[in-house]
């Protein structure tokens, strides 16, 4: 299944678990209701859920909002979910607390600072041979 497909049937689903119908005269009404934006078209709102079509990320954002489902898994779907939160916990656990707190700090530096941290970290790492 490609990733238009793999979305309507998320996009469904979704919308069946908050209670809708998914059809389009449903979901054109729903969204419109919650979108700032241009209103969407009926014809628009078919093509996402017959899979023609993804929505763009500002009408995603309103589609997770209203159905209480996180944007990312709508988009991609559980898989790529778990993937990430995976490597986020592999990451959390790699780091303790001196490393973590050496990093957060780099984060905050300015741009020229962090040129400066970064040429010699590398420096470090080529005299060590790592």
């Amino acid at each position: 299944m490609n990733d238009k497909l793999e979305f309507a049937e998320r996009l469904k689903k979704a919308m069946l678990d908050a209670g809708y119908a998914p059809r389009p005269s449903v979901l054109e009404k729903g969204f419109n209701t919650r979108y700032w934006g241009r209103s969407v078209t009926f014809q628009a709102v078919s093509r996402w859920l017959k899979g023609l079509s993804i929505p763009e990320q500002d009408k995603l954002q309103v589609l997770a909002d209203w159905l209480n489902v996180e944007p990312h898994i709508l988009r991609f779907g559980e898989c790529s979910a778990r993937a990430i939160r995976e490597k986020k916990a592999r990451w959390d656990v790699a780091l303790s607390g001196p490393e973590r707190e050496v990093l957060e700090t780099f984060i905050n530096l300015p741009a020229e600072q962090k040129k400066v941290a970064c040429a010699v970290i590398l420096a470090l790492a080529r005299a060590g041979n790592v």
